[in-house]
């Protein structure tokens, strides 16, 4: 399963962008997956942003962003966004989009608990 994160660039303070992710390559039934969005900055750690059940729609977010991320899915093009507003320069990283397989109806927000991963989208916010 390939994952193909977009929508990273480079931004002012403030503005909005928009990331999505799709899967791609060996069919698989979506139902069954947690999408979740990591980041990386420089010299950090890589943490969790966001996720979403692709079957229950439960959202989970970092507790910091709640209020100006918003992470939904569209299932009939089997995409997941990550909606970022007022964006801020300690917002700068690079963007993972992550499967995870679940028998729940909840997410998990640990990287490790990932199956697949993309390649990220760097995303830049200048002050």
């Amino acid at each position: 399963v390939q994952l193909q994160a977009s929508g990273g660039g480079l931004v002012q303070a403030g503005d909005s962008l928009r990331l999505s992710c799709v899967p791609s390559g060996r069919t698989i039934d979506i139902s069954l997956y947690a999408m979740g969005w990591f980041r990386q900055a420089p010299g950090k750690e890589r943490e969790f942003v966001a996720a979403i059940n692709w079957k229950s729609g439960y959202t989970n977010y970092l507790d910091s962003l709640k209020g100006r991320f918003t992470i939904s899915r569209d299932n009939t093009e089997k995409t997941v966004y990550l909606q970022m507003n007022n964006l801020k320069p300690e917002d700068t990283a690079v963007y993972y989009c992550a499967l995870d397989l679940v028998y729940n109806d909840y997410v998990s927000t640990e990287a490790r608990a990932m199956d697949y991963w993309g390649k990220g989208t760097l995303v830049t916010v200048s002050s």
